[in-house]
């Protein structure tokens, strides 16, 4: 089934999609080896690069870029891809499809023009990387920021975060237990023996699914975040068994004394405003309990985990004896799960981007999608994005018109 997020949500069955337009323009898509040691994820699975085939685009892998999901170059090239040996080859397209930002190495090997497709990551994302893009008239988008609602609710966000919520769940259970250096405790417990508790901060997708996961096992478990509709949701659809409350700081600081594990689930992205946990706050947890933070590709939750947002800092390290858990992305560690759900919304993308006359003519026509563009033909216009780095902002709408 295809799902396609950008215009309506709707399922339509392959066989009965009557290919009444065979003039739509043939995409030529380089997808890139990653850096391991940061990311394990890729974009297109080899059932999305057959799909892509047989709609008539062309796909160029570098050799070994499926290694990290079990994906061999075989497999990849029986579906229709290309292989190549060289990055300077996969650069040779006119779309880029990564998972991390592009490098400063990267932006230099692609054609003027290029567009290149990631997430944001911005402990990854540079200065000097963006001016090297500016100067080459790159256009980047960042799958963060493509909406498909009213609500501005990224379909890319979304899946990473489902993934990331329940990964948080099954992570703290295990680094809980001795083997891995923790308290030894069983997340839920059993009769007779208190449960464990679980305080998330934020009630956006990867807390609610967090906090289900949690429930699950039999945890007692407490959200905050300072949005009342979305605590309202959230108590809505998991029960009076959740406690909810605003990030008031002396109800956090009781909650925190008690607290087993600590995750924290805020979205930072295109807002305003950050809520960031003090070191004070996380210094009232117990000893020995453990803190997670999903949103470290956002700069953090937490004042003691904001070093770790720095490529090269350690996955885990202890601070007022509480350990502390932090990586860039957690849904790496399920790196073929999270590369199949990102594939069927990338499949989907890419076909309407065909048939909606390449990628100007769907930013022109969707404005869900060209609000993904931080950079269009090297000028910087996300306000967002522009803030982090103390650039000036363009209004896109200056450049696509019609929009």
């Amino acid at each position: 089934m295809i799902y396609q997020p950008f215009k309506s949500t709707s399922f339509v069955v392959r066989e009965f999609l009557l290919k009444v337009n065979k003039t739509h323009s043939a995409l030529v898509i380089g997808v890139p080896k990653e850096d391991t040691r940061f990311e394990k994820r890729l974009a297109l699975t080899p059932e999305a690069v057959a799909l892509l085939v047989d709609e008539g685009h062309k796909l160029i892998f570098e050799s070994g870029a499926g290694e990290p999901i079990n994906y061999s170059d075989n497999y990849y090239a029986e579906s229709g891809a290309t292989i190549v040996d060289t990055k300077a080859e996969v650069f040779e397209a006119n779309l880029i499809l990564k998972i991390s930002p592009p490098t400063l190495q990267e932006v230099r090997l692609m054609r003027p023009r290029t567009t290149v497709f990631s997430f944001l990551l911005q402990p990854m994302l540079s200065s000097a990387v963006l001016e090297a893009m500016s100067s080459k008239r790159i256009n980047g988008l960042a799958y963060d920021l493509v909406y498909y609602d009213d609500e501005g609710t990224s379909p890319f966000v979304t899946a990473i975060s489902e993934i990331e919520g329940a990964s948080a769940i099954t992570l703290a259970a295990e680094l809980m237990s001795n083997a891995n250096g923790g308290k030894g405790i069983l997340m839920g417990g059993v009769p007779g023996v208190s449960p464990t508790e679980v305080v998330i901060i934020g009630a956006d997708v990867a807390g609610t699914i967090a906090a289900r996961a949690a429930l699950g096992l039999g945890a007692l478990v407490k959200v905050f975040d300072n949005d009342i509709n979305k605590l309202r949701l959230i108590q809505h659809s998991l029960g009076r068994s959740v406690f909810t409350s605003t990030l008031q700081p002396n109800v956090l600081r009781n909650n925190f004394r008690s607290a087993d594990v600590l995750i924290g689930a805020m979205e930072y992205i295109n807002q305003t405003h950050r809520d960031r946990i003090s070191s004070d706050l996380i210094r009232e947890l117990k000893k020995g309990a453990l803190v997670i933070d999903l949103r470290l590709a956002q700069g953090g939750c937490f004042e003691t985990t904001m070093e770790a947002c720095l490529p090269g800092s350690p996955t885990m390290f202890e601070k007022y004896g509480i350990l502390h858990f932090c990586e860039m992305s957690i849904s790496s560690r399920v790196a073929r799960t999270a590369s199949m759900a990102l594939s069927n919304i990338f499949s989907s993308l890419f076909q309407n981007m065909a048939n909606g006359g390449g990628v100007i003519g769907l930013a022109q026509s969707d404005r869900g999608f060209s609000s993904g563009f931080y950079m269009f033909s090297g000028k910087m216009v996300n306000g967002y994005v522009a803030n982090l780095f103390n650039l000036p902002v363009n209004d896109i709408g200056l450049f696509l018109p019609g929009l």
